[in-house]
Parts: C-alpha cells; structure tokens; sequence
C-alpha cells in the first residue's frame, strides 16, 4: 500500500485556475487549481510530452502548452478522447503541508 509523502506546503500551492510544477523523488506532477479545487496529476501530456505543470487553465479543462490537448484536472481524461487518460493522485492537506499519494 502506498503512502502520503509530503508535495509542498499550501503557500507552494498555484494560484486559482494556474497549474504548477512539482516534483517528488523522481516524478513530476503536475498540480493544477481550477476554482479553488486542487487536483494532482501525471506532468507529461500524452500527445507528445508536453509539461502539463505549465499549461493553462482554460474552462475548467488544464491546457498542455505545447499543443492544446485538454484534460480534466479531477480525472486526467483527454477531453478529445476517452482512451487517453494520465494519471491522477490523492491530495491531503495536514497543517500547512500538502501530501500526495503516488
């Protein structure tokens, strides 16, 4: 069974409808706030690796930079295709700290 490990503390979080770049071990997610709801999720897009973590937030949907795949924050859905999903982790926030489960 996995385990909560510490992803930043809530100041590190982005601000509301920004994505932001995180990296655990030898991971990096991507986390994104689309009005006030943080959702953590794999950072490479599926197309061609794009960084997620440094997209926009467009319509409630996370925007990969490089070529505009669309995906849905809380589920890691291709809003273009229902095959085509990144990972998405739990979030839990004790005290100040923001914790994932990967």
């Amino acid at each position: 069974m996995s385990e909560f490990v510490k992803l930043a503390s809530k100041a590190e979080l982005p601000a509301e409808n920004e994505a932001k770049e995180f990296t655990v071990g030898d991971k990096t997610i991507c986390v994104a706030n689309v009005n006030g709801t943080v959702t953590a999720m794999d950072n490479v897009c599926l197309h061609r690796g794009g960084p997620l973590g440094q997209g926009m937030i467009e319509e409630g949907k996370l925007v990969c930079p490089w070529h505009g795949w669309q995906y849905d924050p809380q589920t890691g859905q291709a809003v273009h295709s229902p095959a085509a999903k990144v990972a998405v982790y739990p979030l839990k926030i004790e005290n100040e700290d923001v914790l994932i489960e990967l």
